[in-house]
């Protein structure tokens, strides 16, 4: 029978350390199993590889060639560990993201162009979703989401604050309080714009319902009513006017997240950190204070 791998470890560790008790400490093993496991490694190889003085364990010359040999194999596993360390520092492979429509073409897609002009060994699979999708399941690595509450399961970072506003067309009318509204349904975001714009007006003021905030700001801009817009979209087209303030209510938090085993991935963190520095600069913008700029 061949001998393994961990009884070469285990006599290099006697040589090294001249006895039984101080190898089986270093190893994490009784004395009494390193001592039934060094017979049988001598019985197997008809040899002895130790010479046993009170002072301690001295190797044969077969015992320190298998300590020798122990060494080479221990020094190949170092460095094989450290050509995959540098393999895995060096970002490659497939990236799935996820993120809403609105974000993936107001925020996102720019940012895009530029990781990839930075990592080109990097390929992303990008999944326009307004569902959260399950990261413990693998089905995308990076979510892009807005939301006040984050799932648990998931770590990464706080990117900022999404103010919201009510606009209306450029041309509207100065007094807007009799004006129809658009708004996105029941289903969005818990109700929480369907409340919003049910304490302002009546259903029958509601031209426009959407199931999802993607359309919202072209039907502001058709005219056909006036409605919430994240302010960092609304605040740059030429074709609307802010209504109101940033509304606390309506007011999310950007995540960036992914799942734990996932963090130290070189690809996924490329990314997160990619994506934060860009979007640092955009944060004037995006809380709807002047003079922030867009993506």
């Amino acid at each position: 029978m061949p001998v393994v791998w961990d009884e070469f470890r285990l006599v290099r560790a006697i040589a090294d350390r001249g006895g039984l008790a101080p190898a089986a400490a270093h190893l994490g093993i009784n004395p009494s199993t390193a001592f039934r496991r060094l017979a049988a490694v001598e019985a197997e190889l008809g040899a002895r590889l130790f010479e046993r003085h009170r002072s301690g364990y001295v190797p044969t010359p077969a015992g320190e060639a298998m300590a020798a040999a122990a060494a080479r194999m221990e020094e190949e596993v170092a460095r094989f560990d450290r050509e995959v360390a540098d393999r895995a520092q060096t970002p490659s492979g497939l990236l799935r993201v996820t993120a809403a429509a609105t974000l993936v073409t107001d925020l996102l897609m720019p940012m895009l162009g530029r990781f990839r002009a930075r990592f080109r060994q990097v390929q992303i699979e990008l999944i326009t979703s307004e569902e959260a999708l399950n990261l413990s399941r693998r089905d995308a690595d990076v979510a892009l989401r807005a939301t006040r509450e984050p799932p648990s399961n998931l770590v990464g970072r706080r990117l900022g604050t999404i103010a919201w506003a009510v606009y209306g067309p450029a041309q509207g009318k100065a007094d807007d309080a009799d004006a129809d509204w658009v708004s996105p349904s029941e289903a969005v975001a818990g109700g929480l714009f369907a409340r919003f714009v049910a304490a302002r007006a009546g259903p029958e003021r509601v031209a426009l319902r959407l199931n999802s905030v993607q359309g919202l700001c072209e039907a502001i801009c058709e005219g056909v009513g006036i409605g919430p817009l994240p302010c960092y979209r609304g605040d740059r087209i030429a074709g609307l006017r802010r209504l109101s303030g940033p509304e606390p209510e309506l007011a999310g938090t950007l995540w960036l997240l992914t799942h734990p085993d996932l963090r130290h991935a070189a690809r996924v963190r490329a990314f997160m950190d990619h994506v934060a520095a860009e979007v640092a600069p955009l944060r004037p913008a995006m809380e709807g204070r002047a003079g922030g700029r867009s993506a």
